[in-house]
Order: C-alpha cells, then structure tokens, then sequence
C-alpha cells in the first residue's frame, strides 16, 4: 500500500500578478492563466487544440507529495534536479516512488521531462535503473497509468533484455509481468538508454492512447493503444523503483482541449 508523504513547501511571489503603472496611479491585476489561454489561443469547433506550455524546472519542491520516499533538490551533473530517495522502510522493497504535482489536473496532452536512472549501489544486481512517468494519478497514488525506462537494458548484450528497455504499465491491476505474460512484446519496446544519463522523455495522451518518444526521435519507441484505466483524468507523477537513483530535470506540460 502506498504511503502518502506531503513534501515540505516553499514559499515565493504569486504568478500571475502584474504591475502596471500608469500617469495616475498604480494597478495590480491578478490574470487569470485560464482567461488569457482563450485570448491567445482560438479553438475551432470540434478540433482538439493545445494550451500554452506549463514549465517545473524542479528547483523547488513547491507542489510536490513524496509516496514511498523523499523529494529533495540537488545539483546532478550540472543541473538543479529533483533527487527521489527511498524511505527506510521501502529501501529494500519492490515497490515505487511518487512525487505528484498536487496543483495539476491532467487528462489530454504532452507530458517532457529529462530523467536519469541506474542502480542504486545497494540494490540488487538485477535491478535496471527503473524510471519514468506516471500521469492521471488517483488520489494518494492509489491507481496510476505509467510509461518508464530500464536504462541498464539500453545496450544489454542481450536481445530479449534490449526489447524490455521501455515499459507501460498501469498500477495496481496491469503491472508489467501480467502484461508481458498475456501480451508479449505488445506493452514494451526497446530504444537505446544509458544508466544514470539525462535523457528526455515526451509522453504524448489522447484518450485511451499513449506514445513515448526519447530524446527528440520524430518516431515513437512505444505506441499503447489501450490504456487501462480508460479514458479518465488525474495528476502527473515523477516516478521511479525503489531500488533506483533517481534524478528529474526540465518538466513542461502542454495540456489538450476538445473545442466546445
């Protein structure tokens, strides 16, 4: 069972506000990103259009609940990142790690973020770096769709261990080895990974549909077609196993409407 962790916040200026000074005085308005998003944005009726792109550099844990672990900000090779790390209990456990963005809704729409995975030195061997994404999170993280990399089976000496390098999965009623035994080969990919690399997944959502590209490839590396939870909505979660270091860079969210 998950255990939901809220991570400490950080307090700063409000976004959105904007001052405008004028001959006569000076106004403060709050804009509402919703309403400019219609100014900027047109929408024809019965297309699907984006909305202006959501950035986290994860430079703060401002909006973010650990499960299972602990959220901290550090600096990985070069770069602020966001650090996921096991709570003692879960150390040696196969299980995962959360942060969910607490503030976002997400049901359609593209999903970047720059990852880097490998082993933690006192994990098991056969451990693979497991990291990745979880979107339309339930609540406390009871049920969640998620798209994640083995980094250690990028470039395996091993064919079937190269093909197993992208998973899907869907917690807690489709983990991977219930879709490989039922489906094989249908739910994982292979793409070429390094363990403990920053590499950049996109995640794009439609309906039941998922695709992952990796570090900007024009193609997909893994195409579902039927996510199991439906057609539903949630939060976005970083993810990542137990037994992986795990660092998070660069997250953007660009959201899709129906046009009414």
């Amino acid at each position: 069972m998950l255990n939901r962790i809220p991570a400490a916040h950080i307090s700063g200026l409000s976004e959105g506000m904007v001052f405008v000074r004028t001959k006569r005085r000076t106004s403060l308005f709050l804009i509402s990103f919703i309403y400019c998003s219609h100014l900027m944005f047109s929408q024809t009726a019965g297309t699907t259009v984006q909305t202006p792109v959501a950035s986290f550099p994860l430079n703060s844990l401002h909006g973010l609940d650990a499960v299972n672990g602990k959220a901290e900000i550090t600096t990985y090779r070069g770069r602020p990142a966001l650090h996921l790390v096991p709570l003692p209990e879960y150390r040696n456990s196969d299980g995962a790690m959360l942060a969910i963005l607490t503030e976002r809704d997400f049901k359609h729409g593209t999903i970047e973020v720059e990852v880097a995975g490998s082993r933690r030195a006192d994990s098991a061997p056969d451990e693979r770096g497991f990291i990745g994404v979880a979107f339309r999170v339930e609540p406390h993280g009871s049920k969640f769709e998620y798209i994640y990399l083995r980094p250690l089976n990028g470039r395996a000496d091993d064919q079937l261990r190269r093909n197993h390098s992208v998973p899907y999965s869907s917690h807690p009623d489709f983990p991977w080895n219930r879709l490989r035994a039922e489906n094989p080969g249908q739910y994982e990919s292979y793409v070429d990974l390094e363990p403990g690399v920053w590499t950049k997944m996109k995640i794009v959502v439609s309906g039941t549909k998922a695709t992952l590209y990796v570090n900007d490839a024009p193609q997909p590396c893994l195409i579902v077609n039927d996510l199991k939870l439906g057609d539903t909505h949630g939060q976005i979660a970083l993810w990542a196993h137990t037994s992986t270091d795990g660092y998070f860079s660069n997250l953007t969210v660009r959201e899709a409407v129906s046009a009414k």
